[in-house]
């Protein structure tokens, strides 16, 4: 499972011109699906997300998560994370999840996040799995990162 997070002021998702998701400030959060990959793999990825410390505190200094600091997020699947573009110039998808896998996988992170966010202030948004999607936002600082469970980066 890879995801790849980003700080944003704002966020948004449209499928077909009409907004499916929208938060204020947050994360935006870009994930795929491997093959492979577990329903256990989603829930510890949601716990990780939630406690990522990428936002100031009084100092300035990344320390609160944002279950500390409230917000939303923003969940958007993306298989072309899995995108292989070592060989030639197209990239593979071999090691991508199918839609038929992945759809599971990702209810499964989500129910998890939203377990997670009805206990804080956190609005939970998402796009539509296996739509061509226009998403927009407005990155903060810009904060970007990249989480793999398998911690290849």
């Amino acid at each position: 499972m890879r995801a790849v997070i980003q700080r944003v002021i704002r966020a948004e998702v449209r499928v077909e011109g009409r907004v499916v998701g929208r938060i204020g400030r947050g994360l935006l959060v870009l994930v795929a699906f491997a093959t492979g990959d577990t329903p256990q793999r989603g829930r510890a990825m949601a716990e990780k997300l939630v406690n990522l410390r990428v936002f100031d505190n009084e100092q300035g200094k990344m320390d609160r998560s944002i279950l500390e600091m409230g917000g939303g997020l923003l969940v958007v699947s993306q298989f072309t994370l899995y995108g292989d573009c070592r060989k030639g110039h197209r990239p593979s998808y071999q090691m991508a999840a199918s839609p038929e896998s992945a759809r599971p996988l990702y209810q499964t992170f989500l129910v998890a996040l939203r377990e997670l966010a009805r206990a804080c202030n956190i609005s939970l948004s998402e796009g539509q799995f296996q739509a061509m999607m226009e998403v927009e936002s407005v990155n903060d600082g810009p904060v970007t990162l990249l989480l793999d469970s398998e911690k290849n980066f």
